[in-house]
């Protein structure tokens, strides 16, 4: 995050990874790993807590923003939160949809840093 302060949390039991500040603003970040899937960037929107004994859990309230790096492209998006479905996992457009769909599409674009 260019010309911005980033903050790690110390210990392992927090839903972010990092948090980013910005003129006293805090925004909490969680990072995911992306992969190009039929012309889209796609990404988890919840963990699993299955080696906790727990299932999937979004991270509503918990976090701001998703982190994404694309191995694939080698670009990096974020994401706020309210812009993704909190169901299993979400996905930004980097080509347009066969079916010539325009309503609901997340622009990769938009959220690349």
């Amino acid at each position: 995050m260019r010309g911005k302060k980033v903050l790690m949390p110390f210990g392992d039991n927090f839903r972010y990874d990092l948090v980013v500040e910005e003129n006293g603003l805090f925004t909490r970040i969680q990072c995911k790993t992306g992969k190009i899937h039929d012309g889209a960037v796609v990404f988890s929107v919840a963990s699993s807590q299955y080696h906790r004994g727990g299932k999937r859990q979004n991270y509503q309230g918990q976090i701001d923003a998703f982190g994404v790096f694309c191995r694939d492209n080698e670009k990096v998006y974020i994401i706020p939160i309210n812009d993704v479905p909190l169901v299993r996992e979400a996905k930004l457009r980097l080509t347009a949809p066969k079916n010539s769909q325009v309503k609901g599409i997340r622009w990769a674009a938009k959220y690349e840093i």
